[in-house]
């Protein structure tokens, strides 16, 4: 079941005006610069970006592109470059870089996807490269910005099909991963250079290398919250030699993939499965408001992982989708992926038939696990045996049976691995905690690729890596909250994901 969405702009109604501006005059002070980045807003038939110290308006012309309504000041989203802060030793070099240093790529576009929702908030607060929230445990890695470094997630294809130019200078977006993979399996087109369903991505023809056929299987790996250039230079390092292989073996893209805005974990799910933004899919953040329904809608606890598609638009397809369109036959399996539109196999079918696979109870014994952060951190023995759960199910499959159940090669896989995020989250992107995390996932992605080939198919196979989003090593003494002081001034409001502002609600 889906909800009908139409893609209309959301705009402040005329009645919320008022708290809007009273919320800008306080969000915009120079008391709260440290903690807010700038904010974003649709209103009058334009949208706007505003800062302590400048603002942008813009709108969307009949052609798809944008143009500058008018600046005053510094312009926050003047700088949209890629490739800033690329690799690791020019990020370590600039740690909480300052709005004015920043660079906010595709940005026009990410802020106008948003508002294309009509849950979207009435204000989007960017929070600052620095700021560390108070109530996330003291974590040192921080996402869900616009800038570069939290939108910045790796991205390798691989195997048959796919050029050999190992590391390459450029970017991409996360929407190009579906189109991608399904003009390279050769799927059948929707409409021109569309694979899926009101497709935001494109094809990266850049990485394809089609002279040798098209590969009869796919399969995806998403190492969530993982930084890219931590992953490229461990990969260089000789310390995740999995994920060199799949370099050496197809292209890397230095600049990485742009999230779509929020930078966070199930929009851009969605986002990569999809090939749409989260304005144009409907998972608009981890939690957001629905004015229509008058009810808060949370994505991503434990209670609401398997039945989040449910409030995706109506209308949105998956590559699982596209596969099926064109081989209606063809066996697809989301493996520990809660954005499972039309797969055949998925990990949280077995959540919503109540037929959940035994849980271990403890990390003891799990293979390619690293017992120093294990003992002390709850988060990553939990991550750790979700994850080792997910290449027993994907070995399994690609054996020919998993739980009593035999199963056909699978022309598209796709595998979640979420220990990264953990300790991304826990230890910020440049910590043995997160290098640790990057070598259990890099082994474990391993013994994937050694089921690939044990079913005498790698040949075959392409694949693809990427992250959901990246992960900022924040400030741990530039702290504060927003909300309180617009609650001290008497506005009324919804808080939702940290970020999301709707005026008139409870």
């Amino acid at each position: 079941m889906t909800t009908t969405e139409p893609r209309a702009a959301h705009s402040v109604a005329p009645e919320r005006e008022a708290d809007v501006e009273s919320a800008l005059e306080i969000l915009l002070d120079s008391a709260l610069d440290p903690i807010v980045d700038m904010v974003l807003t649709s209103r009058d038939g334009g949208y706007e970006a505003l800062s302590h110290d400048g603002r942008v308006r813009f709108r969307r012309t009949d052609t798809g592109t944008y143009e500058v309504i008018e600046t005053e000041g510094a312009d926050p989203l003047a700088d949209q470059s890629t490739d800033k802060f690329t690799p690791l030793a020019e990020e370590r070099a600039h740690k909480h870089p300052h709005r004015r240093d920043n660079a906010y790529p595709f940005a026009f576009e990410q802020v106008a996807q948003l508002f294309d929702h009509p849950a979207a908030p009435d204000l989007c607060v960017i929070h600052s490269a620095a700021h560390n929230w108070e109530d996330q445990g003291g974590h040192l890695g921080e996402h869900g910005s616009l800038d570069v470094v939290q939108a910045r997630a790796p991205f390798v294809i691989a195997g048959k099909g796919i050029r050999a130019d190992g590391l390459v200078p450029r970017a991409g977006r996360l929407v190009d991963v579906a189109p991608t993979v399904a003009e390279l399996l050769g799927c059948a087109p929707v409409a021109d250079d569309t694979y899926v369903n009101g497709q935001d991505g494109e094809v990266r023809a850049d990485a394809l290398d089609l002279s040798a056929g098209r590969p009869g299987h796919f399969v995806g790996f998403l190492f969530d919250g993982t930084n890219p250039n931590v992953l490229y230079a461990m990969a260089q390092a000789g310390e995740a030699p999995n994920v060199a292989r799949l370099i050496a073996m197809g292209t890397a893209y230095e600049h990485g993939a742009m999230a779509g805005l929020p930078t966070v974990t199930l929009a851009n799910h969605t986002s990569i499965l999809t090939g749409r933004l989260p304005g144009h899919h409907g998972i608009l953040n981890n939690a957001w408001y629905d004015r229509r329904a008058g009810r808060q809608i949370i994505t991503n606890s434990q209670a609401t992982w398997p039945k989040a598609m449910e409030t995706v638009t109506a209308g949105v397809e998956s590559i699982h989708d596209a596969v099926h369109r064109t081989w209606p036959d063809a066996f697809t399996a989301s493996v520990n992926e809660p954005a499972d539109i039309g797969a055949d196999y998925s990990t949280f079918d077995f959540f919503r038939r109540g037929e959940v696979p035994p849980i271990p109870k403890s990390p003891v014994g799990i293979p390619h696990t690293t017992e120093r952060f294990v003992r002390p951190s709850k988060d990553y023995t939990w991550s750790t045996i979700v994850d080792h759960m997910g290449v027993e199910q994907a070995a399994g499959i690609w054996s020919g049976h998993y739980r009593d159940v035999d199963y056909p090669h699978p022309k598209f896989m796709w595998c979640n691995f979420t220990l990264t995020d953990s300790a991304f989250h826990e230890g910020g992107p440049y910590s043995e905690i997160a290098a640790a995390a990057v070598r259990d996932c890099d082994a474990r992605l391993g013994e994937v690729l050694a089921a690939v080939e044990r079913a005498g198919v790698l040949d075959d196979t392409a694949f693809v890596l990427v992250a959901d989003h990246g992960m900022e090593e924040n400030d741990p003494a530039v702290r504060g909250d927003w909300d309180v002081h617009l609650r001290q001034a008497g506005i009324q409001f919804r808080d939702e994901g940290y970020s999301f502002l709707y005026f008139g609600e409870q």
